[in-house]
């Protein structure tokens, strides 16, 4: 695949998750004003709980990679995925951190 058809595709996915973020979770979030309830809410089931859990541990996943990458290949503005991870979230995230990437690598290999 293309480089740019990558970083379009994966930029269009972080997109559109921000957009449904948006639209489901800040309505409820501004009407309430509870933000330890709405983290509370991913939590009422086992299975919410799980799918809250591999957010939670996909986003500290993420960190450590951008971390490490940080130190071994140089990718500088990694940390731009970190806010990104808390809001809206870890799918945006890991699209900033792959296009980050990818322009990196394709910088050094030029």
């Amino acid at each position: 695949m293309p480089r740019l058809l990558f970083e379009l595709l994966v930029g269009a996915l972080g997109v559109v998750f921000a957009i449904a973020f948006c639209v489901v979770v800040l309505p409820p979030l501004f009407e309430s004003g509870d933000i330890a309830g709405a983290f509370a809410s991913g939590f009422v089931n086992p299975y919410a709980s799980g799918y809250s859990l591999d957010t939670i541990l996909c986003g500290l996943i993420l960190f450590v990679w951008v971390a490490h990458e940080r130190t071994t290949l140089g990718v500088k503005h990694g940390w731009v995925a970190v806010p990104l991870a808390i809001a809206p979230g870890v799918a945006t995230a890991f699209a900033a951190y792959l296009i980050i990437r990818s322009r990196h690598i394709g910088a050094n290999r030029r």
